[in-house]
């Protein structure tokens, strides 16, 4: 018997955790400690039944065979899987004489802290040697099955290959009951790059890494320091590099190798190891896809057709800046009128704070009482008709979840965390009451969306008092922090739901906007996801940035993991402008400034939505409206943005129809040039833009690498790149001028241009 301790930090990451003392003296901080990363789980391939067929077997469209040596030796055994299409590409294949199966009991311990969850791991009983008894056809399926061995026992297990479409394999893997630790390890080339993962902010190129897939607050700092140190320190907030709210089982090889999970339990891709992939799942069953495609877009397309495709977004959102403001009726009429004397296309006011603010220790934050606060916006119905008649909208703010506190408040009409609890509306914990959260100065309660009352009552919110009050669109905010000890009404294990909810959160508010007759026009926008979140979702964000210029949770991570979640189906995705998460401490601040402010600008005019925040504490922030070369900069942007309009909308119908995202990775259009592998801050908007942001102060010029062919710079009309191979260049970068390239001959290129010149903006 095996035992092993396998400690591992997952989480401690939120917006919605740091307190005042966020800045105690560092030396305090010198107690903080990082859990190790157990190492990988291996075994050998023990005994190989040579009785059995070893095929090739046809499985639908692909070919599973079990290659074995010549001396009956089993240690160059293994499995090779191809496709009809390219039959001497290996889609997926186990290491020779190596097990590629193997089982454990485990027993996790879980401590939350508002949304970041600390999983500790104790496994025993492993099972790491494996033997193949028999191979054979069942039906369409092919079923390998044989033993696992430690040495003193053995446990039965069974891995069954059936074909789901043409280009989509479905493997499942299963173990005897108690073992609920199940590891698949498989081979990878040496120099094999793994992208995709859901929303992943720190690394593009996930080689050489173990990615925990659990979804939770993605962190304050996520390793940057001392930010990081700090936000643990006081509130387990600080996060890692792979904590994320958006974390998805799914990946795409540059070596067009793609695989997912179709489990919803927490798993885990070790990396790590430079010829193999480990996968790990918290069950007895691990289930997932093996895909076939000739290039990343086939790909993509390949594991959007079971992740689900996002529907086109309404015209009236890609028009203009949708503008976040806080403040009430006032504040907006004044910068309305400011943005409107400089012709500033604006498609919405996004006004969160609809609900009322308070203050914490965080900053500036809302009533989670889904309901208009009239003494904060006095007047809502004249300044929405105001707005509608210049063709502007007001979207504002929603969360699965309502505030326990709703009494202390000075004036509401309904107090939604009453009428829920009253009707069981809301999880549990084990004693029988409202489960409660605590997030900073006050605690919420989830509203348990497996009843289906709870769920009706929800909506019924939704569409009662946001778009009963004239909301074209929300943040659909959290939907990462299900407790993994929650009791649900329908019976469900929550260690399962917790990935789930995100997903059921997003199909809430789906069914809302359809019930009322918007689906084709409302927008609501998510943070938090999992795999089926694209077919919900109307449009993701990025979650809570630092206002800073680092690459763990700054403006450097928004262009992450808009690249890295566009693989995984998230086609329509944007940042907060500026970041959010301002810190204003005796000893650690961070205040956005205006030069971020002003090249965060000009990265979101090249997304597929184009939307402000003013940030969790706005009075220590440079906002769009701080002066008026801001204020200008910012109308020019939001014209720019305008003026590539008609693109933008052939992109969206893209997207709803392949699933390739709106901004994407060069690796998408350019998988055989190894150069764009590397690549981590440059992006293409399509299959003919290219743009190099700036993401450091002070910089007056960027090194951008253009692939083959010829590009022509946007604001000058210069001609840059070589026709034979891809090369580097460095193009001056003024404020308001990023780098941007269109391909040469392309018509959506040509006619950005002329609309710029038109509008006065070369």
């Amino acid at each position: 018997m095996g035992s092993v301790a396998r400690p591992g930090r997952l989480g401690g990451d939120a917006k919605a955790a740091v307190a005042v003392a966020l800045t105690v003296v560092l030396a305090s901080l010198a107690v903080y400690f990082v859990w190790g990363e157990p190492g990988q789980v291996s075994g050998s391939l023990a005994g190989v039944g040579r009785g059995s067929d070893l095929g090739p077997y046809r499985v639908g469209e692909f070919a599973v065979a079990l290659e074995a040596g010549q001396s009956g030796d089993p240690s160059d055994d293994h499995l090779e899987i191809t496709h009809h299409s390219s039959p001497d590409r290996i889609l997926w294949a186990t290491i020779p004489g190596e097990s590629f199966v193997a089982a454990a009991r485990g027993e996790e311990t879980v401590r939350q802290s508002s949304a970041h969850f600390f999983i500790e791991d104790e496994v025993e009983d492993i099972h790491p040697d494996q033997t193949i008894d028999r191979v054979e056809k069942q039906g369409r399926a092919l079923v390998v099955a044989g033993r696992l061995l430690d040495g003193t026992g053995d446990v039965d297990y069974t891995v069954a290959f059936s074909p789901v479409t043409d280009g989509r394999l479905r493997f499942v893997a299963e173990v005897e009951e108690p073992y609920d630790r199940l590891y698949l390890t498989y081979a990878s080339e040496p120099e094999e790059r793994f992208f995709g993962f859901g929303v992943q902010y720190t690394h593009f190129d996930l080689k050489g890494r173990r990615v925990p897939i659990f979804i939770q607050e993605q962190g304050i700092g996520r390793g940057e320091q001392p930010i990081t140190w700090a936000a643990d320190w006081q509130a387990d907030a600080g996060g890692s590099p792979f904590t994320s709210g958006a974390s998805v089982p799914h990946y795409v090889t540059s070596e067009m190798r793609s695989l997912f999970l179709e489990n919803y339990e927490y798993s885990s891709f070790d990396l790590t190891e430079k010829d193999r992939v480990q996968v790990e799942v918290f069950s007895s069953r691990m289930r997932g896809q093996i895909l076939s495609g000739d290039n990343p877009a086939e790909l993509i397309e390949q594991y959007t057709e079971y992740s689900g495709r996002m529907r086109p977004l309404p015209e009236w959102i890609l028009g203009g800046a949708v503008v976040g403001l806080q403040g009430g009726t006032q504040e907006v009429a004044d910068i309305s009128e400011r943005l409107a004397a400089l012709d500033t296309p604006v498609a919405a006011f996004w006004l969160q704070d609809w609900v009322g603010q308070r203050e914490t220790s965080f900053g500036t934050q809302l009533w989670w009482n889904w309901e208009l606060d009239r003494g904060h916006y006095p007047d809502w119905n004249s300044l929405r008709e105001r707005l509608a008649e210049g063709d502007v909208r007001l979207m504002t703010y929603v969360g699965p979840w309502v505030a326990t506190d709703i009494a202390k408040k000075k004036s509401y009409r309904r107090n939604l965390f009453k009428e829920a609890a009253n009707k069981d509306y809301l999880i549990r914990n084990e004693e029988g009451k409202p489960y409660s959260v605590r997030t900073t100065d006050f605690s919420a309660a989830f509203v348990d969306l497996t009843n289906p009352q709870a769920r009706t009552w929800i909506k019924e919110v939704i569409k009662e008092e946001l778009i009963g009050t004239g909301a074209s669109g929300w943040m659909a905010d959290f939907g990462e922090g299900l407790p993994y000890d929650a009791v649900l009404y329908s019976g469900a294990d929550p260690k399962s739901y917790h990935n789930r909810y995100a997903e059921e959160w997003a199909e809430v508010n789906r069914e809302a906007i359809r019930e009322a007759g918007l689906e084709d026009d409302a927008v609501f926008f998510s943070r938090s996801g999992y795999t089926k979140s694209p077919g919900e979702s109307t449009l993701f964000w990025l979650g809570d940035q630092i206002v800073s210029w680092d690459e763990h949770d700054g403006i450097k991570s928004a262009v992450t993991g808009l690249l890295s979640s566009g693989l995984s189906g998230y086609s329509l995705q944007h940042s907060d402008v500026g970041g959010y998460t301002a810190i204003d401490g005796p000893l650690l601040t961070y205040h956005r400034s205006k030069e971020l402010l002003m090249r965060w600008t000009e990265l979101a005019a090249f997304t597929v939505v184009f939307r402000t925040h003013e940030g969790n504490r706005p009075e220590v922030n440079h906002q769009i409206y701080s002066d008026a070369e801001t204020l200008r900069h910012f109308a020019r942007l939001a014209e720019v943005y305008a003026a590539w309009k008609p693109y933008r909308l052939e992109l969206v119908r893209e997207a709803a129809g392949t699933g390739l995202p709106v901004v994407r990775h060069p690796f998408i259009h350019y998988p055989d040039d190894p150069e764009v592998y590397g690549l981590e801050y440059q992006f293409m908007v399509g299959p003919e833009l290219l743009v190099a942001p700036v993401l450091d102060p002070g910089e007056r010029a960027v090194n951008v690498y253009l692939p083959a062919g010829q590009w022509v710079h946007l604001w000058s009309g210069d001609e840059y790149g070589s026709a034979e191979e891809g090369v580097y260049e460095t193009v001056s970068v003024p404020i308001g001028e990023p780098a941007v390239f269109y391909k040469e001959g392309s018509d959506a290129g040509r006619r950005f241009r002329k609309e710029l010149g038109r509008c006065g903006l070369l």
